[in-house]
């Protein structure tokens, strides 16, 4: 344990308007395009990736001045194919000018159809791997998030319409609906990223459209140390944390990867652990084999329906959990989940939107008196303190890296005051020329009480880890 981490058929006049001016395509053979499209190779070239992505970008916008969308939505797959595939020959041809090899050309032509019958303009945004959130602020906006920092985009919609067009499609997959009458829509993408819609008259300008993207790479804690987000001391010490079945809340704001580290230290749970998911919308990436999934279910369109995180909560205790991970308390949940870590299920996990350790137990009473009971607030501290063992924060920077903050632990009660010390804490220390955040990890010098209990099932840290004298990393 010690050092875990350390170092060492339809006619294209029914699918295209051409502008003004412009030639008519000459006529091709039927197939022609979708055959080369079946053919095609990637293109190898490293210079080509970034080339490559703004010239799909330029020829969707393109398409969207030429082709009749309606008419598009009424033909097969093949004839869209042939068409558009046609289409988009003549572009890179006249328009753009680009100058393709035929395999580049064939690969462009097979992802942009796959945009057309995917999610429009944004499909490339969503495919994105370096993008963690897509932000359509009415059709004309297109922002994204990529490490940690918003970037504005050259992607747009043709038009209100258009967009709208793009989110029905999002939401009556999931069987829901968006207009003036239910003008604010929750849902998910199939790869599991979630969205949020709000539209007019709500949202004043234009619909808006909000995708938080559902992490493909399973995080770790060693990619956490590498990026710098804490220490190979800190991780020894979660990792002792979670194997000896402590009782963890991590804080945070937005962004700042709450969901992130949850997935990481989950990694340190026992396989032989019978571990239940709670989630809005499942994000959690456990890999443990006997693991049980549970999601939330919205109202239908007549607004019956719903189960909320609370009802899967206490379902759950029935459920004979060794563990309980729920993805994000927001309201009433908190208190059962209090309860459930007050009564023999520990090692449970979960994440909470809070600006610092302290400000999360202050959220955590407020969620709890969201129950309806009427509880003395002194019983409701007694409790959390007797619930929790560490509390975890992290930020997001300026620069938009996130950090691990600070780690505390839950001591106990003073009068009504609930008692904490702070284990470790990241001390900023100012900004490089680049605008990079300077800063280092370090202990508070002051040693946990959960130690005794860590030796006392066997899990050994070093508590050199604790001394203010040396920095960590």
């Amino acid at each position: 344990m010690i050092g875990r981490f350390s170092k060492s058929g339809s006619g294209s006049a029914d699918v295209a308007t051409k502008p003004a001016g412009q030639k008519e395509r000459p006529s091709r053979a039927p197939g022609r395009a979708a055959n080369e499209i079946q053919n095609a190779a990637p293109p190898e070239g490293a210079d080509f990736s970034s080339r490559y992505t703004q010239l799909k970008v330029r020829l969707h916008q393109k398409l969207l001045d030429v082709i009749n969308l309606s008419a598009l939505e009424k033909m097969g797959a093949e004839d869209i194919r042939r068409e558009v595939g046609a289409t988009i020959a003549d572009l890179l041809k006249t328009d753009l000018q680009t100058p393709l090899n035929l395999e580049q050309q064939n690969r462009i032509v097979s992802e942009v159809l796959d945009e057309l019958t995917g999610l429009g303009p944004i499909e490339p945004l969503v495919k994105d791997g370096s993008i963690s959130d897509i932000l359509v602020n009415t059709h004309g906006t297109v922002y994204v998030e990529r490490n940690g920092r918003l970037e504005l985009t050259e992607v747009r919609f043709k038009d209100d319409r258009h967009l709208m067009r793009i989110i029905d499609k999002i939401v009556s997959s999931v069987g829901r609906r968006v207009d003036e009458s239910t003008p604010m829509m929750d849902a998910r993408l199939k790869d599991g990223s979630r969205v949020n819609v709000i539209v007019p008259p709500l949202a004043v300008d234009g619909p808006i459209l909000s995708i938080r993207k559902f992490a493909t790479i399973r995080p770790s804690i060693e990619a956490l140390i590498e990026i710098g987000s804490m220490t190979p001391e800190v991780a020894d010490l979660l990792q002792a944390v979670v194997q000896a079945k402590l009782n963890v809340l991590i804080s945070g704001g937005t962004g700042s990867g709450k969901t992130t580290l949850l997935n990481a230290v989950s990694r340190f749970i026992p396989d032989t652990d019978r571990i239940i998911t709670i989630e809005d919308a499942a994000e959690l990436q456990l890999q443990q084999p006997h693991v049980v999934r549970l999601e939330t279910r919205p109202p239908n369109l007549e607004g019956k329906g719903e189960i909320a995180q609370r009802d899967l909560v206490r379902n759950s205790l029935r459920m004979r959990p060794d563990r309980i991970v729920v993805g994000e308390c927001r309201g009433s949940e908190a208190f059962d989940m209090l309860q459930a870590m007050n009564t023999g299920h520990d090692g449970s996990m979960t994440t909470i939107h809070a600006n610092s350790c302290r400000d999360a137990l202050s959220r955590l009473e407020q969620m709890i008196a969201m129950a309806g009971f009427d509880i003395p607030l002194r019983s409701m501290r007694a409790q959390i303190a007797s619930a929790l063992d560490v509390v975890i924060q992290l930020e997001r920077m300026s620069d938009g890296r996130r950090y691990l903050t600070s780690l505390h632990e839950l001591t106990g009660m003073e009068g009504d005051i609930i008692t904490m010390q702070e284990i470790f804490q990241f001390k900023r220390t100012g900004v490089d020329e680049k605008g990079n955040v300077l800063g280092e990890f370090r202990a508070t010098g002051l040693r946990p009480k959960f130690m005794s209990e860590l030796e006392s099932k066997g899990i050994e840290v070093s508590t050199e880890i604790f001394s203010p004298d040396r920095a960590l990393g």
